[in-house]
C-alpha cells in the first residue's frame, strides 16, 4: 500500500473513532467497549493528528497561491513569506510521517501475538523454539514490554513444540513483525555424542492484536470444546476441564489454550488469539488483492521463507533478507536483539523513502 493511502486510511479510522466517542449510544454501552475505542484512538492519534495537520498546511499553501498572484506588492511579499514557512513545516511533518509509517499500516499498534513453532529437527527443534522464546522474552525486558504466555505445548526435554505469547508495549509490533518467517539453527545438539553439527528449524509468526471492536466475534461464530489440560508426553496434569478449544465455524481456524488453571481465563486468552488470527487472515486477503504492488522483502511475513540462520560454532547470526551478518550470536541470544532489529528497521525506512521519491 502506498504511504498516502495508508495515511488516509489511518485518518479515516481516527475520525470514525472520534465520532464514536461522542455518540450517546456508544457512551451508554459497555464500558469495556469504550475502553477499546479509547485505546485504538490513542494508538492512531500521533499519526492521524500529524497527517491532519499536513493536509491543512497543504490546503493553506494552495490558498496562498491566490494571494501570490495578486498585484499588490505588500500582500504578495507577506504571502511569500508565510508560504515559505508553511512549506518548511509541511516538509518536516512529512518526514515525521514517513518515520511513523515504517513497518506498515499496523506499525504503531502496541500489542501483538507471537507464535513460535518447532520445525524440522525433532527434539532439537523444540529446544531451539525454547531458545527463541527466551531471546524474545529477554529482549522485551530491555524494552519494558509486557510479555504474557497465552499457550504452550512443552516437549519431553524442556523445549516447546509450540508456544504462543502476547507482547504489549511501545513499538512492540513495529520491531517484532520482522521476526516472522523461518529460523534455522546450526549447532551440536546436547544428545549428539560424536560432536556433529545438526541443522534444525523453527517458524515464527508475529501478528498485530486487534481491538475487540475491530473483529466482531459472537459465541455463535465458533464452537467451544472443553478438555483436561495435559503436559509433556500427553500426561494429564489435572482432572478438571480447564482447557478450551475454539473452532471458528466459517474459516475453520482452531485455537486452544490450557496454560491457566481457570477455564474462564483460558477462554479469554483463546478468544484474543482467535481474533488476532482472524485479523491476520483479513490482512493477508487484502495483501493478495494488491499483490501486484511492490512489497518490501522484510515485510512479507511469509512463514515458509527462511529469514535467518543461527550458527553456534561460528557464533554467527545471518539475516538473509538484508545480507546482515553479526559474529555475536551469544549476545543476541541473551536478549541483545537491538543490532538486528535496528538494521531491519533502517532497511525498511530506506525502502519507504525510495518509494516515496519514486511516487
Amino acid at each position: 500500500m502506498k504511504i498516502r493511502e495508508q495515511l488516509e486510511q489511518t485518518l479515516a479510522r481516527f475520525t470514525e473513532l472520534e465520532t464514536m466517542m461522542s455518540d450517546p449510544v456508544v457512551l451508554a454501552g459497555e464500558s469495556g467497549n469504550m475502553a477499546n475505542i479509547l485505546r485504538e484512538h490513542g494508538g492512531l492519534s500521533k499519526t492521524a493528528m500529524k497527517y491532519r495537520r499536513y493536509k491543512k498546511l497543504s490546503e493553506d499553501v494552495k490558498d496562498l497561491a491566490t494571494m501570490l498572484a495578486s498585484g499588490d506588492a505588500d500582500e504578495k511579499a507577506m504571502a511569500e513569506e508565510e508560504a515559505a514557512a508553511m512549506r518548511q513545516e509541511r516538509e518536516k511533518i512529512w518526514d515525521e510521517l514517513l518515520e511513523l509509517s515504517v513497518g506498515g499500516e499496523d506499525a504503531n499498534r502496541s500489542r501483538c501475538v507471537m507464535e513460535i513453532r518447532a520445525g524440522t529437527g525433532g527434539e532439537e527443534a523444540a529446544l531451539f523454539a525454547r531458545d527463541l522464546f527466551e531471546m524474545y522474552r529477554r529482549y522485551a525486558e530491555t524494552k519494558s514490554w509486557k510479555v504474557e504466555l497465552m499457550d504452550s505445548s512443552p516437549s519431553e526435554r524442556g523445549g516447546f513444540k509450540e508456544i504462543i505469547l502476547s507482547v504489549d508495549g511501545d513499538g512492540a509490533y513495529r520491531e517484532l513483525q520482522f521476526e516472522s518467517g523461518g529460523h534455522r539453527v546450526q549447532r551440536v545438539p546436547e544428545t549428539e555424542a560424536q560432536g556433529r553439527v545438526h541443522t534444525s528449524a523453527a517458524t515464527v509468526a508475529v501478528m498485530p492484536e486487534p481491538e475487540d471492536i475491530e473483529i466482531d466475534l459472537k459465541p455463535e461464530d465458533y464452537r467451544l470444546d472443553k478438555f483436561c489440560a495435559s503436559g509433556p508426553g500427553g500426561q494429564h496434569v489435572n482432572k478438571t476441564e480447564s482447557a478450551v478449544r475454539l473452532t471458528h465455524l466459517e474459516s475453520g481456524l482452531v485455537v486452544q489454550c490450557q496454560d491457566e488453571k481457570s477455564q474462564h481465563k483460558n477462554l479469554a486468552k483463546a478468544l484474543r488469539v482467535l481474533k488476532t488470527r482472524l485479523y491476520e487472515a483479513k490482512r493477508e486477503s487484502e495483501r493478495k488483492q494488491r499483490s501486484k504492488e511492490r512489497m518490501s522483502l522484510i515485510g512479507s511475513g511469509d512463514r515458509s521463507e527462511r529469514i535467518r540462520t543461527y550458527n553456534y560454532p561460528q557464533n554467527r547470526l545471518t539475516d538473509h533478507r538484508i545480507n546482515l551478518t553479526l559474529y555475536k550470536l551469544d549476545q543476541i541470544l541473551t536478549g541483545n536483539l537491538e543490532p538486528v532489529s535496528s538494521a531491519l528497521l533502517e532497511y525498511e525506512r530506506a525502502m519507504l523513502r525510495d518509494d516515496d521519491q519514486a511516487a
